[in-house]
């Protein structure tokens, strides 16, 4: 474990763990303590700038709770009172920011989800982490409506953690291309809504060119609409995390993507900004 790490490489392997990995977060401004749940490499999406090699659909496996809460203890002991912080991490991101479940799939369609949050939970009571560091769940949303997902949200804001809740388009077409998924956007919308009723939620959304060109005119003016509506509904939306391309594409489609020219990104923000939602840009 002796390279130092950087916000291009999300690698779940760099720190020799089954289920827990750290990486440079450019949205989290310091070290985010990674909790990969679909160690088969399996998701229900298939996001077409997606950095997972081998990606294939499915959910994840039985999670070893045991092994996860033994990772968890040795590598926060580590961090916090070992010296990985001065030999892994560079000097202006030395701050442990969050604990994320995210990893390479839908860490939601894990069956233990709900007993991972409650794990979690007790072992940052276990350091004092409580109300000083952020649980963050970095989801699609598909899964939003079970019962044990919706449990294990009403967990993490008994802890203060918050869901990071991907939309990448506000139209049918647009998650077919884009996240390979025929879920409907109302749907989306139900299950955001849900979310953010049981937990603080921010929209993430990644933009990008693609063949050359930014997303069209009509996806723009369809988020934005999207946003009116759950402005006009009274759902508490935190903000929106609008981010492009920092490290490349695992998938097929790799060739094709790009990133936007910062100008592009600006003028979005500032018309997601003139919805009333906070906007967080990494270009």
């Amino acid at each position: 474990m002796s390279d130092v790490l950087n916000i291009y490489d999300h690698d779940r392997d760099s720190a020799g763990m089954t289920y827990v990995y750290p990486v440079i977060s450019r949205r989290a401004s310091g070290v985010s303590v990674g909790i990969n749940l679909n160690t088969n490499n399996a998701c229900n999406w298939r996001c077409i700038y997606c950095q997972v090699p081998d990606l294939r659909r499915g959910g994840a496996p039985e999670v070893d709770l045991e092994k996860l809460a033994g990772e968890l203890r040795s590598f926060l002991r580590e961090l916090l009172q070992g010296d990985f912080m001065q030999q892994r991490v560079p000097a202006e991101a030395r701050r442990l920011n969050d604990i994320a479940l995210s990893g390479n799939g839908e860490p939601t369609s894990a069956r233990e989800f709900a007993q991972v949050v409650d794990l979690i939970g007790g072992i940052m009571a276990e350091f004092d982490l409580i109300g000083k560091i952020k649980l963050v769940l970095i989801t699609n949303g598909s899964q939003i409506q079970r019962a044990k997902v919706k449990e294990g949200l009403r967990k993490m804001a008994s802890l203060g953690g918050e869901v990071w809740f991907k939309l990448d388009s506000a139209t049918a077409n647009g998650a077919l291309r884009i996240n390979s998924t025929r879920q409907t956007i109302e749907k989306m919308h139900d299950n955001l809504r849900t979310a953010a009723l049981l937990c603080p939620t921010w929209l993430q959304t990644c933009v990008f060119a693609l063949d050359g060109q930014p997303p069209a005119d009509t996806e723009r003016e369809a988020y934005l609409k999207f946003i009116r509506r759950l402005r006009a509904e009274g759902v508490p939306l935190h903000g929106v995390l609008l981010y492009g391309l920092a490290r490349p594409s695992m998938q097929p489609e790799a060739a094709r993507l790009s990133a936007l020219p910062q100008e592009w990104m600006l003028s979005f923000s500032a018309e997601i900004e003139e919805q009333g939602v906070a906007v967080k840009l990494n270009c």
